[in-house]
């Protein structure tokens, strides 16, 4: 065998050998880092409700009937609280499964006052894929919030108040039944942006006492031009497991809870040279995506308090351009207090654990149009844009059930604003 393969080897005209190329082992870990260097001034005609020192506004506050208006004056600001820094993480497979993480966080802070400037957690989770089916786990954005359909305006609010918006610790199970076409189901608990402290206990202890979880499911489409998806929601939140009675001041244990639903869905379609953006959302108790709305709580003498979800509706549009240098777009949102579906029975009196209620007056509805430019390169955005947002409140309705009534009023502000970023 050794001569004939030597002496096929010999009849043959001489080659050069091929070069053999080593194959570079997969790497083991791989860690990037990402995030931008942003600071926004902004210029308000009016005081509006706000969060971090103005940075990010939501609605225009009330005027009074008569008298001195002491929210119509003008405001500024320069900050770059926004600023983000964040990390991916790729490593070895785990039963098969294709292992990421992200970790991110931003100087925003968790509260008004002396966390501005301080690192706050926006993401950390991690997600395992297979080749049809994927498993997150930690925090993330609410199912609500879609990452490829949000608005793409310059200010920080990102269409707050139409869109929703924010965090929860979550388990999210995502199944493709096509190239196109996915599943995805999702367990998560509030955490952040939920009922304040003073009305009903602890931060998300509504969330805390109850033993469910909120669960929300999303059928989507995706291809190379267009997203579009519906989902639907079920929340169980129990706002308190002790209650003093009145006027007995006897305190009893209670399991009053807070059942609440919401419907939403959404189109994206994009090419070279546009894009065009929608969402609706229709539900109860929205409080936490940092929209209108919450619930109300019945009290009647010596009974625990009784809850009872308010309703809200959101739709909002963005139109788009996708030019490399210079990208114009317009925005519009629409969100109105639909209020619950309960009134006041003979001897009830009720408490407001809303977000739009100051005192007795409440917002019946928000409207807001923006128009920006974004000049971009290499990495580098400059954005103006002006916004106006117009918010009508009205007395709330002596029924109870959270709806603005007479002395109905519209307030507006306008920002200016400018948004310079650096992103790596």
């Amino acid at each position: 065998m050794f001569m004939i393969a030597f002496s096929g080897y010999a009849q043959t005209t001489p080659t050069t050998p091929a070069t053999t190329t080593e194959v570079p082992p997969e790497k083991e870990w791989e860690v990037s880092l990402y995030g931008f260097i942003r600071t926004d001034y902004m210029w308000d005609t009016r005081k509006s409700s706000q969060v971090r020192e103005g940075n990010l506004n939501l609605y225009p506050l009330d005027a009074p009937a008569a008298g001195n208006d002491f929210n119509a004056v003008g405001s500024s600001n320069f900050l770059s609280v926004v600023s983000r820094l964040g990390t991916k993480v790729k490593g070895p497979s785990v039963w098969g499964a294709k292992m990421s993480g992200t970790l991110e966080g931003d100087f925003f802070g968790n509260v008004e006052g002396s966390t501005i400037g301080l690192l706050r957690l926006r993401h950390a989770y991690v997600n395992m894929e297979w080749s049809k089916t994927s498993l997150t786990m930690g925090q993330t954005w609410y199912p609500t919030f879609i990452p490829e359909v949000f608005p793409g305006v310059a200010n920080f609010n990102t269409g707050i108040l139409f869109n929703p918006f924010g965090w929860a610790t979550q388990v999210r199970l995502k199944y493709n039944l096509t190239k196109e076409f996915s599943v995805a189901a999702t367990a998560y608990k509030e955490r952040e942006f939920t009922a304040t402290v003073s009305t009903i206990g602890t931060q998300n202890s509504a969330s805390i006492n109850s033993s469910l979880p909120t669960f929300h499911g999303q059928l989507q489409y995706k291809n190379k031009n267009w997203i579009a998806g519906v989902g639907a929601e079920i929340k169980t939140l129990q706002p308190l497991t002790e209650f003093t009675l009145t006027p007995s001041n006897v305190k009893v244990p209670t399991t009053e809870k807070v059942n609440s639903s919401s419907f939403m869905a959404y189109l994206k379609y994009s090419n070279d040279t546009f894009l065009v953006k929608a969402y609706g959302i229709s539900g109860t108790n929205l409080q936490s995506l940092v929209m209108l709305g919450g619930f109300v709580g019945y009290n009647a003498t010596d009974k625990v308090e009784q809850y009872e979800a308010s309703k809200t509706s959101a739709f909002w549009i963005d139109l788009a351009g996708n030019g490399k240098k210079v990208g114009p777009g317009l925005f519009f949102g629409y969100t109105s207090n639909n209020g619950t579906s309960r009134t006041l029975a003979a001897g009830e009196t009720a408490k407001y654990y809303m977000r739009g209620v100051t005192g007795n007056r409440v917002i019946d509805n928000v409207m807001r149009l923006s128009g920006r430019v974004d000049f971009k390169q290499n990495k580098f955005r400059v954005t103006p844009e002006i916004e106006y947002t117009q918010a009508t409140w009205g007395d709330l309705n002596a029924n109870g059930d959270a709806s603005a009534d007479l002395n109905q009023r519209d307030v507006h502000n306008t920002r200016f604003m400018v948004s310079c970023a650096y992103s790596f």
